[in-house]
């Protein structure tokens, strides 16, 4: 693993300054709100767009990316993300309306991002051999990822002390670092594979859906509830940290980034730990849902802010536990043939977690708290049926004699 390391860290910088481009715009929501006369739904379009562009155009990239080569996709949209967030940068400081072209832009990050962020994880399973170094791999880019969200809300909330825009010019800045990255450190591969035939490329995801029946499905909702809930109760912190207790600035942001730190320290941990233990990954992503359902659910009994952070940690401990499971299982459980394909479908599922979190809590927060999670919770428990029906009954499947 030592002759990667650099190669494993330059990939690591992407996740984690693709998220610092977006998740950072959480605590500068409401500020952007009153800076240019927006509702709160509006301003979680700002995110949702990000991510709703990306859903579709993420398998796309990882098709590419199979067969012309992973570095040839991921560099310029690394590039079409600094584009975005110039436009977005531009927009607002010289038009007097700038939220139409500020969706623009994040529409464009979005696209950028469907070719950056995803690829990531089938490059780590291109660089490293063993089960065992994939597994630890991947763990460190989950971590990348987790940190960004970190140090994400803090950021944000740093860099509009100055200004509401600056967070949107700091995103093409963070992209020519990624990029530099991997102009130095990653290897185009020495073989690229020609592109087959659109209608080809649908006969072989077909065929890799049907020959790994449900866990594959089971693995792909799983990802998608895991961010679902996760942006849900951040963008509800991130409203009640300023509406109810009047916290604000960069203190709001290291308030937020309390269950983030958890999350990350477990995915951490986790992605150290499970090597190519399969039955310990699917008993993990299981223990992960169960500690987060509880936890969304005791949410209906508290209002102390102390209480509210410590159980929304203990939500994101279980998040932590359960996404680099899923990522290992998904990576080693494909050939690497198809694995760019495939794993695009899983980053997809993520992304339509984080595109839908922010609207639906903005919209179940006009009824009531307890409504936002009650709702959370109980798709968290599908996620835990989902994990007894498909994963673990795979798992009880491949281990009989």
């Amino acid at each position: 693993m030592r002759e990667n390391i650099w190669a494993l860290f330059a990939l690591a910088s992407i996740p984690l300054l693709m998220t610092l481009g977006n998740s950072m715009f959480i605590p500068v929501l409401p500020i952007i709100e009153k800076e240019i006369n927006i509702s709160s739904f509006q301003s979680s379009l700002i995110i949702t767009i990000y991510s709703v562009v990306a859903i579709f155009l993420i398998p796309i990239a990882g098709y590419l990316s199979d067969h012309f080569g992973r570095k040839k996709i991921i560099i310029p949209s690394l590039i079409l993300v600094g584009i975005g967030g110039i436009l977005c940068g531009w927009a607002s400081i010289a038009m007097e309306d700038p939220y139409s072209m500020i969706l623009i832009g994040r529409f464009l990050q979005g696209a950028g991002a469907a070719g950056a962020f995803p690829v990531v994880i089938p490059t780590v399973g291109d660089l490293f051999k063993s089960e065992e170094e994939v597994s630890a791999g991947l763990g460190v880019i989950e971590t990348s990822n987790t940190f960004g969200k970190v140090l994400s809300p803090i950021l944000g909330a740093f860099l509009a002390i100055w200004a509401w825009h600056i967070p949107f010019w700091s995103v093409p800045i963070l992209s020519l670092v990624a990029i530099g990255f991997m102009i130095l450190f990653v290897k185009p591969p020495k073989a690229e594979n020609e592109p087959i035939p659109f209608a080809a490329f649908v006969k072989l995801i077909k065929k890799t859906f049907s020959r790994n029946k449900g866990w594959l499905s089971g693995v792909l909702i799983i990802g998608g509830i895991n961010t679902f809930v996760l942006f849900g109760f951040l963008i509800y912190l991130s409203l009640v940290l300023e509406s109810t207790y009047n916290i604000k600035g960069v203190m709001k942001g290291i308030y937020l980034a309390i269950p983030l730190l958890i999350l990350c320290l477990a995915s951490y941990v986790t992605g150290r730990k499970i090597g190519k233990e399969t039955t310990l990954m699917h008993h993990l992503v299981l223990s992960g849902g169960v500690i987060t359902t509880f936890s969304l659910f005791s949410m209906v009994w508290v209002d102390r802010l102390f209480m509210i952070l410590l159980i929304l940690s203990i939500a994101g401990l279980g998040i932590g536990i359960a996404l680099p499971c899923l990522d290992a299982l998904i990576t080693e459980g494909i050939e690497k043939e198809e694995r760019g394909t495939i794993t695009s479908f899983y980053s997809s599922t993520r992304f339509i977690g984080v595109a839908l979190g922010p609207p639906v809590v903005s919209i179940l927060l006009k009824s009531s708290v307890n409504v936002v999670f009650l709702t959370l919770a109980f798709i968290s428990l599908n996620g835990i049926v989902i994990t007894l029906f498909l994963l673990e009954r795979k798992r009880r499947i491949a281990s009989m004699p």
